[in-house]
């Protein structure tokens, strides 16, 4: 058992909500952005790349965002679309907002970073009336992520979502993703996390990550079982910590607490990890898995991606991840192991 109930009988699988971006990749990896000077399209924000990774895994995913009414927003819709993804709950947004940009770089397979462009984005402009109350009764899961927390009306059409979700008993994961970029403070990011993660069923992010939402408590050894237990006394049941390099640990409300395996990578940059991670891991628990083999398959699923050069594009079949683990385990892929669950 894994604490969580998902209702059979509701006809969509998973919906996201928030963050479409787009992801320029550079091209010439192991040098700084400055001497970059190609880069490759991808579909991009977490939210995004966990529903496509969703949607690779079999499951019938949806998505509520908006997209700018330019060249890029019609890529990203395309690109759901085409990845079985619906996307009647996806808005084109007409008020001359444009889409956000990440660019990528890698320095190293070690040394990575992301430059945003998040002024007047598209994604940000959802509001509270872009919310179907009976989109989010009929689906299993929603999973919200914290970009989208950060600015008015997005923030509250996200809180009217988590109140339609508890409403019709739907589950509710939030993975943290928290991009300091957006943010008037680190004050009004830790009160709106806080506020979002006390509606949450399971709850998924960095220490680090969880550092900054303890702003205001103390907890000055940054003590994971401390941190877990205060989310027990709202809806929470799982919490799920990551520690980069040295795995994850995962709490339960009933006490529990498991390590995540950690599967070697032939590392070409990290980010995604966090997105593929969180996908295998929520599907794992969509099957009825025990959480330890749900954390493996995140894990495997994160240690494909950061394989590759993009994100979205990569995020693995449960055929591709089976395969990984099965390969692993027989001691025929032994290269280095990486951060398979920061970024």
């Amino acid at each position: 058992m894994n604490l969580l109930n998902f209702d059979s009988r509701k006809p969509m699988d998973f919906i996201a909500i928030g963050r479409l971006c787009i992801d320029l990749n550079a091209n010439e990896i192991n040098r700084p952005m400055e001497e970059s000077v190609t880069f490759t399209k991808y579909v991009g924000g977490s939210p995004a790349n966990i529903a496509i990774g969703m949607s690779r895994l079999g499951l019938k995913t949806g998505f509520i965002g908006r997209v700018a009414d330019d060249q890029m927003g019609r890529f990203i819709l395309n690109y759901l679309k085409k990845n079985q993804i619906d996307t009647s709950n996806v808005i084109t947004d007409q008020s001359g907002s444009v889409t956000g940009l990440a660019f990528t770089e890698i320095k190293s397979p070690t040394d990575c970073s992301i430059l945003l462009y998040r002024d007047n984005v598209a994604d940000l402009k959802l509001e509270p009336g872009d919310i179907s109350e009976e989109y989010i009764k009929n689906a299993k899961t929603l999973l919200i992520s914290g970009t989208a927390l950060a600015k008015s009306p997005s923030r509250e059409a996200v809180f009217l979502a988590l109140d339609y979700a508890r409403k019709h008993d739907v589950v509710v994961f939030f993975d943290l993703d928290y991009r300091p970029y957006t943010w008037t403070s680190p004050e009004e990011t830790a009160v709106y996390y806080n506020l979002a993660a006390e509606k949450c069923d399971v709850i998924i992010g960095t220490r680090e990550e969880f550092d900054m939402m303890e702003r205001f408590e103390q907890n000055p050894n940054h003590d994971d079982s401390f941190t877990a237990q205060k989310w027990f006394a709202y809806h929470a049941k799982i919490v799920v910590i990551k520690h980069g390099k040295n795995g994850s640990i995962a709490y339960t409300k009933r006490g529990e607490s498991f390590e995540g395996t950690v599967f070697p990578a032939k590392v070409i940059k990290t980010f995604g990890a966090g997105d593929s991670y969180a996908a295998g891991f929520i599907y794992g628990l969509m099957q009825g898995w025990d959480i330890p083999r749900s954390m493996e398959y995140g894990a495997a699923a994160a240690s494909i991606v950061i394989s590759s050069h993009s994100c979205s594009e990569a995020m693995p079949t449960a055929g591709q991840i089976d395969n990984y683990i099965q390969k692993c385990k027989n001691g025929e892929l032994t290269v280095e192991f990486a951060d398979t669950t920061r970024e």
